[in-house]
């Protein structure tokens, strides 16, 4: 894990000569209101994106990420957790406007880099605000599924696991 004030390089396929410093220690100094259920790490370990997102950026990230991760070079929907699609194309959240800047993947992205310690104030605000608002999704399954029922829901309970909520209430 690097410390704070390195300066991480980013060239990728989706960003050349990108950069930011890390402010505070990895996984230290979250917003007291952001509370993520798993770590980037556990989420790729478990299955997420079928397999198939940020491939390109393991120079970012520390390797031991992608030691037990399940990545494939095409979507495998099989390496998701609960064995299903659970995702929608980049360029429905560029159409949809999802994507804030400049973590032009999306939001794991931006929690993968604020875990490692970047902190872009207004960024970071906007984005906490939208996991909140995806802890609709936990409601519901509680509200329609019996506890213990992880075969209930599945595509929601993938998607809160890619939002690095606790999928198995």
């Amino acid at each position: 894990m690097h410390k704070p004030g390195t300066w991480i390089e980013v060239n990728d396929l989706m960003q050349t000569g990108f950069g930011y410093e890390l402010v505070v220690s990895a996984g230290e100094g979250f917003a007291p209101d952001f509370k993520p259920h798993f770590m980037p790490k556990e989420m790729l370990e478990l299955g997420v994106f079928e397999g198939k997102y940020m491939n390109d950026c393991r120079d970012e990230f520390p390797p031991d990420w992608y030691e037990n991760a399940k990545i494939s070079d095409t979507p495998d929907p099989s390496l998701n957790y609960f064995g299903i699609k659970s995702r929608q194309s980049l360029q429905v959240w560029q159409e949809k406007g999802w994507i804030i800047e400049p973590d032009p993947r999306g939001w794991f992205q931006w929690y993968c880099r604020y875990y490692q310690g970047r902190r872009i104030p207004e960024v970071d605000v906007l984005q906490i605000k939208r996991w909140k608002g995806f802890a609709r999704h936990v409601g519901q399954i509680k509200a329609n599924c019996l506890p213990g029922d992880t075969s209930c829901r599945p595509r929601q309970r993938q998607a809160l696991l890619q939002w690095a909520y606790d999928p198995f209430i």
